[in-house]
């Protein structure tokens, strides 16, 4: 009878323990003020991410601003003025990138912005104060640079892999280098709150294409937080379907490369280390019709077991 009854208690907590694996806890708070890559203005490149149940909320890039605030508003994701989530709730910007698409939306809502910090590696803050905020282009709404510094924003250049904190939150960043159409940089955000991490990609290209080391670097520094299971998802682009050419890609994904780069952070991570991982799907690129593609192929080249995260704009989920 004893043995019975250790039997079952023994079966019990197996089950208990396997259930918490499966469920695990969410960190962050995700609002998608903009999720495409191409020329829908109004819908570009643009991630709020936070603590769960904060609004300490850094921007992932900042193509679009006050379309993604007021699409969240009709979602009811949040409850005040889009004025109000843009000045109280935004604590600052990482702009992976100084191209348009990234930045557009940051330029335009300066005006109307608070007082906060704008986070970039060297390169790509020397480009955004010279293209455009440097007093011609733009008013130069920062601390640094050309032209009347209006010391609105504060500029914070990125060491990288140096933890550097985003102030008026609880969360760090690290910065990684991505090529993106070698030798031009883009830049990989490793967050991190609490022993949580989450990790952003601005645009990048494989390493095959971009003859280039930096995805693979990038896998060996993550591959023990998804080991011990505290990197709690990727958010990386997918810009063309696989039909697209080679010579075509300009520093971007199709779902082949991103399988192909996948595997080799399986490698490194372990057998089934990515089971059930969630990956974030930023950047496709119009015509509509690729969005399907780009989905079907995922699927049918997910051989890893990956939970795969198609993000709407204005929508909210949790990490």
């Amino acid at each position: 009878m004893a043995l019975l009854k250790n039997f079952w208690i023994c079966l019990i907590l197996i089950s208990m323990n396997s259930f918490s694996q499966k469920v695990q806890k969410t960190n962050f708070q995700i609002v998608h003020l903009g999720v495409k890559g191409g020329i829908d203005e109004k819908n570009l490149s643009a991630y709020l991410i936070a603590p769960l149940n904060t609004n300490d909320f850094i921007c992932l890039d900042a193509g679009t601003i006050h379309a993604g605030i007021e699409k969240a508003i009709e979602n009811n994701v949040f409850k005040i003025s889009s004025e109000a989530v843009l000045k109280k709730y935004i604590k600052g910007y990482l702009i992976s990138h100084a191209h348009l698409d990234h930045v557009a939306g940051l330029i335009i809502n300066s005006p109307a912005d608070s007082s906060k910090t704008i986070y970039a590696t060297k390169d790509c803050m020397e480009m955004m104060q010279k293209h455009y905020f440097n007093g011609e282009t733009w008013a130069n709404f920062g601390d640094q640079g050309t032209g009347y510094q209006i010391k609105k924003y504060h500029f914070q250049t990125l060491n990288p892999k140096e933890q550097t904190p985003i102030t008026n939150t609880t969360m760090t960043v690290k910065a990684f280098p991505l090529s993106h159409v070698n030798p031009f940089e883009s830049t990989a955000f490793l967050i991190k709150n609490d022993n949580a991490y989450a990790l952003y990609l601005g645009d990048t290209g494989a390493d095959q294409i971009e003859k280039s080391n930096k995805l693979s670097l990038l896998w060996t520094e993550i591959a023990p937080l998804i080991k011990n299971r505290t990197l709690k998802g990727i958010f990386i682009e997918v810009s063309f379907p696989n039909e697209q050419s080679d010579s075509q890609l300009f520093g971007h994904l199709t779902p082949k490369y991103l399988m192909k780069e996948l595997h080799t952070l399986s490698d490194l991570a372990g057998k089934g280390a990515l089971k059930g991982f969630k990956i974030i799907i930023t950047h496709m690129k119009p015509p509509t019709e690729n969005f399907a593609k780009i989905k079907a192929q995922l699927k049918k080249q997910n051989d890893l077991g990956l939970e795969f995260i198609f993000p709407e704009q204005g929508k909210r989920f949790e990490l």
